[in-house]
């Protein structure tokens, strides 16, 4: 199998360009990494408001811009209903990404199907066995990615750059053009555009997961309360966009995978 050179950029470049981008709008930053990385750049996404207009955005840079989505094994029927709209609109082929089946059935006999809701430890297990390692696959496949996060969403993502260096991931570039977007910004380009909207956003839901794991939010609440909600003083994260030091499920992962899986 013939392995491709990846393109990697240094601390001193990647500084640079989030300096030069950090003003400019997110076509301009989607435009530099589609132009500078190809088909070795994808857009990652869950179908929130963020992502999608990414898409959008992407799509009239170029058509054939590559997108990539994580089926967790549980996810809302809706989920692949915007899946489905979406290839439809824009013609792309998005692939879908899924956990490992062998890592998956080890874990729940292990500790249950519905482990999550035992400790935060347990809950940051299954989002890395069904969530951050099919990420971690996927994007030993690319030299850039780019995501919907925005600074305002949350406070571990208060310090993101337009441009930077994702050292969870070999060191590859991360794009978050939405970075500087509030989020009636995000919906305003989405209804100017007409862009296809995830329909549990029409039942109150404001951020997107698995189905056991979200639930809708009251008006005014913030998106992610809706996430986890059963857990306390606990970071509203996966593990996908922010590393999460635990010390209590590391053990854990190496047992699940053993000697014959890449984490």
């Amino acid at each position: 199998m013939l392995t491709l050179e990846r393109e990697l950029l240094d601390e001193l470049e990647v500084g640079e360009l989030a300096v030069e981008y950090d003003p400019r709008e997110p076509e301009d930053v989607l435009e530099w990494a589609i132009r500078r990385f190809g088909d070795r750049f994808a857009i990652m996404t869950s179908f929130q408001a963020d992502g999608c207009a990414l898409i959008d955005m992407a799509h009239q840079i170029d058509r054939k811009v590559r997108v990539l989505t994580i089926d967790t094994g549980r996810m809302p029927q809706e989920q692949y209903d915007i899946i489905d709209e979406f290839r439809r609109r824009y013609g792309i082929a998005i692939e879908v990404l899924f956990p490992d089946a062998t890592a998956v059935e080890t874990m729940t006999k292990q500790s249950g199907v519905n482990l999550f809701r035992l400790s935060v430890e347990k809950r940051m297990l299954c989002c890395h066995v069904r969530k951050v390692l099919p990420l971690n696959r996927a994007l030993r496949e690319v030299d850039c990615w780019a995501t919907g996060l925005r600074r305002d969403q949350w406070a571990t993502r208060a310090n993101i750059r337009k441009i930077e260096l994702d050292h969870d991931h070999g060191g590859i570039v991360k794009i978050n053009p939405l970075a500087d977007w509030t989020e009636e910004e995000v919906w305003d380009y989405n209804r100017e555009h007409e862009v296809p909207v995830h329909p549990l956003y029409a039942q109150g839901y404001k951020s997107l997961g698995c189905l056991p794991c979200t639930r809708p939010v009251a008006e005014g609440a913030e998106g992610r309360s809706g996430r986890w909600w059963w857990e306390t003083n606990a970071p509203k994260e996966c593990g996908m966009h922010c590393s999460i030091e635990t010390g209590g499920f590391e053990h854990e992962v190496a047992a699940i995978l053993g000697n014959g899986h890449r984490a």
